[in-house]
């Protein structure tokens, strides 16, 4: 998989030991996540950053053989106490989509569901080759706001990556793979350049640059799956629950904004 061809886009959470209860099942444990990462070496897989694959996809630096990209939401501690020494072991890139008001420091805000990296570790993160990309300031579902709440989430975070890293962020995931046009518009005239759903499909550069989809990791995935997931192998199969789901969401959804009933 290379070229525009579709692209395994994996969505990671939290990587702890003991995760907090809200966070439990879109974790992952430090020894399963070493042994994903010891099978994307075996199998020559070429991790890259989200930022890479749109300039790639724009027509720049072609992607390597075999592409998969790793992705981080929220900013839990334990990507930087257990997936970046996975990660440096092989030379792998990755990308964290910060929630501002959730990391520990200055802008922290109410809501974080686990502890939450803090500025020094962003950091570290940013200097071992970790990119760090944009998920709102404080979590919220983004197609459900005003306009002006949406448009402060989307360039707070902005602001705040840009003033704390030296440099404004090009990619954005958004919270709970929620997006509208409405939302992919703010994102794209915030100034980002790329940005990421979920859809647990691979990635197509048809699917357009703020539609991106991605395949949810969890705790329950045994590495078997894993190699499937990553393979783009029985995806429908695997999340059949997750799709029937989300379509029954998206009715609910679009019913509250007939509704008016956007906070």
């Amino acid at each position: 998989m290379s070229g525009g061809g579709p692209v395994p886009i994996l969505m990671y959470h939290a990587v702890a030991h003991a995760p907090a209860r809200a966070t439990h099942g879109l974790s992952v444990s430090p020894g399963a996540f070493a042994e994903q990462m010891d099978l994307l070496g075996v199998h020559g897989f070429t991790p890259v950053t989200c930022e890479r694959l749109a300039a790639a996809w724009r027509g720049g630096t072609p992607l390597p053989p075999n592409p998969v990209l790793i992705t981080f939401d929220d900013g839990y501690e334990g990507v930087h106490r257990y997936a970046l020494p996975a990660l440096a072991h092989h030379g792998f890139p990755a990308t964290l989509f910060a929630s501002t008001g959730w990391l520990r420091g200055r802008y922290e805000t109410d809501g974080a569901l686990d502890v939450m990296l803090d500025w020094p570790q962003v950091r570290e993160l940013a200097a071992a080759g970790v990119e760090i990309g944009g998920h709102s300031h404080t979590h919220p579902q983004l197609d459900q706001l005003t306009d002006a709440r949406l448009w402060f989430e989307v360039t707070r975070c902005r602001e705040i990556l840009t003033a704390e890293l030296g440099r404004p962020p090009v990619s954005f995931a958004y919270p709970y793979g929620y997006s509208s046009r409405r939302v992919r518009h703010a994102v794209r005239s915030a100034g980002f350049g790329v940005s990421l759903a979920v859809g647990n499909a691979l990635a197509a550069k048809g699917q357009g640059p703020y539609a991106l989809r991605r395949v949810t990791v969890r705790r329950t995935t045994r590495i078997e799956e894993f190699q499937q997931l990553v393979s783009g192998r029985s995806l429908g199969r695997h999340f059949a629950r997750d799709r029937a789901l989300t379509k029954g969401y998206a009715l609910v959804r679009r019913s509250r904004q007939v509704l008016g009933k956007v906070t």
